[in-house]
């Protein structure tokens, strides 16, 4: 599946990240803040962010789509993280939609304009019958974006030893 270089909504430019480590000071911003990352084992050092970006440059090049850069259309400010990857749920691969917000643009409907244009390159003719979004049960603003986006809770499951909500969005047949 190949997607779009970039996508754009009304305040947002979504693009793929630059190879050139030129992202990884202004994503760390977001992936190395204690609060955003509170769902997670740990804030990401420097070295993590990169090896973040790394993955979703591979993953432009395995599977065609990653996580792209999202971008303030009006400043060009890297202010988070969305889009699609692989993900693993008890050996079965899915298509996870996931996102990133940093701190002072949460509670905006960030996440929720970038996940929905995702969400619509994503059913609109890709083979993709059904995309998931994996939250921990505690990560309540996450549950927001979803219901938003149209997902539903599906099932449980453990990953790097925390529960997880598996939420889903089937494709309309």
């Amino acid at each position: 599946m190949e997607l779009p270089e970039e996508i754009v909504t009304p305040r947002l430019r979504l693009r793929r990240f630059h190879a050139d480590g030129s992202d990884v000071p202004s994503l760390h911003a977001v992936l190395g803040d204690p609060w955003t990352m509170r769902f997670y084992p740990r804030p990401l050092d420097v070295e993590a962010t990169t090896a973040w970006i790394e993955r979703s440059l591979a993953a432009y090049e395995a599977s065609g789509f990653g996580l792209y850069a999202v971008e303030d259309a009006a400043t060009g400010d890297l202010i988070g993280d969305c889009g699609p990857l692989i993900q693993h749920v008890d050996d079965e691969p899915f298509v996870e939609l996931g996102w990133h917000v940093r701190r002072d643009r949460q509670g905006t409907g960030i996440a929720t304009e970038a996940g929905a244009a995702w969400r619509d390159v994503l059913l609109d003719g890709t083979h993709v019958d059904r995309l998931i979004s994996l939250i921990r049960p505690e990560n309540a603003p996450s549950w927001h974006v979803a219901r938003k986006l149209g997902f539903r809770p599906w099932r449980g499951t453990v990953r790097a030893g925390m529960a997880h909500i598996v939420w889903c969005l089937d494709v309309p047949t």
